[in-house]
């Protein structure tokens, strides 16, 4: 099931990627970097399509990548790159684009850059990639010292630059700008993605509300004895973590059970451990 989730999520992580390159990037010349950055600049060079040079570019990186990189380039990888490629090449036959959708380039960058971030986002949470410029990052921190956030950077720098020479200035800062806007979104999206909250409870029922954190949610939770410097009674001081979509639950069942506990929650956007993310 965790996979058929993983799978699910990627493939819809693909569909936004590939609706904000088609849709958006490639009839306003925005090349913002990666594979569909390429792309764009070659489909208003030659007389082939963005989506096919897509397609060719991210299956030429992906042979490179195994043939460099091993098994390292991942299944993941495979599935999200040849899906995003693929569906930008069926965009590209069953609703072909002559011009932008709008008259209002601002607009249409806006929506690129939060689909394409998302869509990337989405699969980097599920420990994937959609390839192209991400396997050229990889390879060049196996040959040279530079990280993969600085070399993929590089890369699609350069791409971005190159909207000048073949968009003009115009088209070229609107590129520039959604390149340093995706790195910030795509960051925003995966801590959102990962937020979790943490809870320390303070109750006299100690019993009933570790009993529904680990029956119910599934989560450990760790207790200690506490006493109130004003009433000099002792309590319970619990502490646990959870998922957003569980913090609700746990606050409303913790009322139910103790109308009178106090409970602290605070978010964190990291949890490394058993149950949440493993190193």
């Amino acid at each position: 099931m965790k996979k058929i989730t993983e799978y699910l999520l990627m493939s819809l992580g693909s569909v936004a990627l590939a609706v904000g390159v088609y849709f958006f990037k490639v009839p306003n010349g925005f090349s913002t970097g990666g594979v569909s950055g390429i792309g764009t600049l070659l489909s208003r060079l030659t007389p082939i399509g963005a989506g096919v040079w897509i397609w060719c570019l991210n299956l030429v990186l992906l042979l490179i990548g195994f043939a460099v990189l091993g098994k390292s380039t991942g299944i993941k990888t495979v599935y999200c790159s040849l899906l995003y490629s693929s569906l930008t090449f069926v965009f590209e036959v069953i609703c072909p684009l002559s011009s932008p959708l709008t008259d209002q380039p601002l607009l249409e960058l806006i929506y690129a850059m939060l689909l394409t971030s998302i869509g990337s986002a989405v699969i980097f949470n599920m420990k994937g990639s959609a390839g192209g410029t991400d396997i050229v990052a990889l390879i060049l921190k196996k040959y040279t010292s530079l990280d993969v956030g600085r070399a993929l950077l590089i890369v699609d720098f350069i791409v971005a630059v190159s909207s000048f020479a073949v968009f003009g200035i115009k088209t070229g800062l609107f590129s520039l700008l959604g390149l340093f806007a995706k790195a910030f979104i795509v960051d925003a999206v995966i801590e959102n993605l990962n937020t979790c909250k943490y809870f320390v409870v303070i109750t006299t029922e100690k019993d009933k509300v570790s009993e529904y954190i680990i029956k119910k949610l599934h989560h450990g939770a760790t207790s200690a004895v506490g006493i109130g410097e004003y009433t000099g009674e002792k309590k319970a001081i619990i502490h646990t973590v959870c998922k957003r979509i569980e913090a609700i639950k746990l606050r409303s069942r913790i009322k139910e059970i103790d109308p009178h506990a106090f409970i602290i929650i605070t978010t964190s956007s990291e949890i490394i451990g058993r149950g949440f993310r493993n190193v």
